[in-house]
């Protein structure tokens, strides 16, 4: 099983909007067939190691890392194809929690006579797949808060600047959080400020043709047609309270951008409805890199699942830009806790990976 979850990293940068599975074909004490799920509407991790095992997956024993599917989508059916190959028992690491699978993969396989076990590694396997189970369960992505600051928590000087605040190490780390998310979010005061890409531009990481998309959140739809992250390869996504039939609107679609409405709350875009609109479109990790308004905003939500913070050993003084927009506070009880559970060093500079200890 450990070796189908090292094979399911396979498919960590192109498997989306499904999965990331590994499977191993075992017989006889030796392995007959391996493979994962590299993209969607291609083999099932399960598929490729049949297709690799041939007339040998007959007798085997499949160790996968999510229960088989039993429904028709994509690709057709892994529990179908496994009875049909002969394997005489299967385990698996986590259940699927797709309403459409959920327990099915494994009946199918049970009352074709084949023993079927769960929970070997769930663990590994269930943080694996955080996004696609956070997505399917609660119908919304898992969302990570990315900042990059200095040991005084700013983000940018007064006047804005703001490059470089980390060093190209960070830089170069960001680019992979990139790579193994299904989308990139940012507002557009950012969007207006500092003008980024929100691509991954490190060749190393193979998207399978699938770059990330890029979402802006601009109520007003202030974001140019010439902003760089209408121009990388990829979808990108611009969320409005107002004005989606307007001729700003129009001329983001003719640079290839989807407008859509969502409604209001508050100053902003009601970020509730924001994420289920993102799981309806398939996305199952959010990583958002925005300024202290809309990562303030984010937190305060009880919508971030995981926070990635880039310390650089630098101070930039108290009239320089915060990292978050916070409310004053009148009792310490007040505070949000976090727990770390990473620390590392990254270049010359400290990446702190934190989750909040509540809503």
């Amino acid at each position: 099983m450990r070796r189908a979850l090292k094979l399911a990293l396979g498919g960590r940068h192109s498997a989306r909007p499904n999965p990331r599975v590994g499977c191993v074909l075992v017989k006889d004490g030796r392995v007959v067939g391996e493979g994962f799920h590299y993209r969607a509407g291609e083999d099932h991790a399960e598929a490729a190691a049949l297709r690799i095992a041939g007339p040998a997956a007959h007798g085997a024993t499949a160790y996968v890392t999510l229960e088989p599917c039993a429904h028709h989508g994509r690709t057709p059916p892994c529990a179908q194809g496994l009875i049909a190959a002969g394997v005489t028992r299967v385990i698996y690491a986590a259940g699927d929690p797709n309403p459409r699978v959920s327990g099915g993969g494994a009946q199918a396989l049970r009352e074709a006579g084949i023993p079927c076990e769960g929970g070997l590694l769930a663990e590994e396997a269930r943080a694996q797949n955080r996004g696609f189970l956070m997505r399917c369960e609660q119908g919304r992505p898992f969302v990570t808060l990315k900042l990059g600051m200095s040991l005084d928590a700013r983000v940018a000087l007064a006047s804005g600047a703001s490059q470089w605040i980390t060093g190209k190490e960070a830089r170069e780390d960001v680019q992979r959080l990139r790579a193994m998310s299904c989308a990139v979010l940012t507002g557009s005061g950012t969007v207006l400020a500092d003008d980024p890409g929100l691509d991954v531009r490190d060749p190393r990481f193979d998207l399978g043709g699938r770059p990330p998309a890029r979402i802006v959140l601009d109520s007003t739809l202030r974001t140019p047609p010439t902003a760089r992250i209408l121009a990388a390869p990829g979808q990108v996504w611009v969320f409005c309270t107002e004005g989606a039939e307007s001729d700003r609107a129009q001329r983001l679609r003719d640079r290839g951008a989807k407008v859509e409405v969502l409604a209001r709350a508050g100053a902003g875009l009601d970020l509730a409805a924001l994420l289920a609109r993102l799981a309806a479109l398939e996305l199952n990790d959010l990583m958002v890199e925005a300024g202290p308004i809309l990562a303030a905003a984010f937190l305060r939500a009880g919508l971030v699942d995981e926070l990635v913070l880039y310390v650089a050993p630098i101070l930039l003084g108290p009239d320089a830009r915060s990292a978050f927009n916070w409310p004053a506070l009148h009792t310490l009880a007040e505070a949000p806790r976090l727990t770390v559970v990473d620390v590392a060093r990254v270049g010359g500079d400290q990446r702190l990976i934190l989750r909040p200890e509540s809503p």
